[in-house]
């Protein structure tokens, strides 16, 4: 049985004020969330069906050839899902934890519209009943630990764990922690280090696609339509990203071709922008094995399997609290 959508509260969590305050900040950004709206969520499953975009081959792969394995191994009644997008990426899983006992999914996405699409894709599992979570993944935890019930597996799949800073990134864990109970379990996947060069092929658009730049200019149509006068001259902009090293971060950002000036009266804010200015949109922080296994492993989580491509550019790796 399939339900729809459950709305979560937001909390303390007031929006407006984390735009306004990264807005202002010395490297101006827009939070990665803000870009999933109805239209974001399709560019992205877009940006998942590149030639040049390896994540999402590389992570279906380990699913396809490791799915019994690691179904076996969740073990649990409960399945919750942060960044659920389609679900397509967890339909084999699904079925396989299906197939051993009843199970409950829970999707926690910020599209309405993604849960919805998900629920129907999952429709005719058996064993399988889904209820999506609408929110951010802040709210979903929140409801996952307040509501109690079964053992609990949380998903946190795509490599979407880089997709934060690292300050951003503990204070997500801690939350996971929080919300899972003793024997419950985490199955996160990660990116791994590889050159530079891999990177950007990877982040930006190739000959003949579009769906990064639209993607990374919906998040500026999206804040002029919630806060500003409605429009903004896209053509203002060129997205790109880079890798940066140092960091081990790919930084998406769209970069200013002119000076400028955006009106956004419902953050009480005018954003000047002047030539070779870059707003951030977007960061994916890649990851040495060992290095992200212990920071895992820092919020109270046991690691306890891992399945890694044979190419080592990508690791699925399994914790228990």
């Amino acid at each position: 049985m399939n339900a729809g959508p459950v709305a979560l509260e937001h909390g303390a969590v007031d929006e407006a004020a984390e735009l306004r305050a990264r807005l202002t900040e010395p490297d101006p950004g827009i939070p990665p969330w803000f870009g999933y709206d109805a239209r974001g969520s399709q560019l992205f499953e877009q940006i998942t069906e590149l030639p040049t975009y390896y994540l999402t081959r590389v992570e279906w792969g380990l699913l396809r050839r490791h799915t019994d394995d690691i179904a076996q191994r969740l073990g649990c009644a409960r399945v919750a899902e942060l960044g659920s997008g389609s679900g397509k990426k967890t339909r084999l899983l699904l079925a396989a934890c299906a197939r051993r006992r009843p199970t409950t999914y829970l999707p926690v996405d910020v599209s309405r519209e993604m849960l919805e699409h998900s629920a129907a894709r999952l429709a005719g599992i058996p064993g399988l009943a889904v209820t999506g979570l609408w929110g951010r993944y802040e709210a979903g935890l929140d409801r996952l630990r307040d509501d109690g019930g079964a053992p609990l597996a949380v998903l946190f799949l795509g490599a979407n764990i880089g997709n934060a800073t690292p300050a951003e990134r503990a204070a997500l864990l801690a939350r996971v922690a929080a919300t899972l109970r003793p024997g419950d379990a985490l199955l996160v996947s990660a990116d791994l280090l590889k050159p530079a060069t891999v990177f950007e092929t990877c982040y930006n658009d190739p000959p003949g696609h579009t769906a990064f730049a639209e993607f990374r200019l919906n998040h500026l149509t999206r804040l002029a339509c919630r806060f500003g006068e409605g429009r903004v001259d896209l053509t203002g902009f060129r997205p790109a990203a880079h890798y940066d090293g140092a960091a081990e971060v790919v930084d998406g950002r769209l970069w200013a071709r002119r000076d400028q000036q955006i009106t956004l009266p419902g953050l009480g804010l005018d954003l000047a922008l002047r030539r070779g200015d870059g707003l951030n949109v977007g960061v994916s922080a890649k990851f040495d094995r060992d290095r992200f296994c212990r920071e895992v492993a820092s919020h109270g989580l046991a690691s306890e399997a891992e399945w890694i491509d044979h190419d080592n550019r990508y690791g699925i790796f399994l914790f228990r609290r």
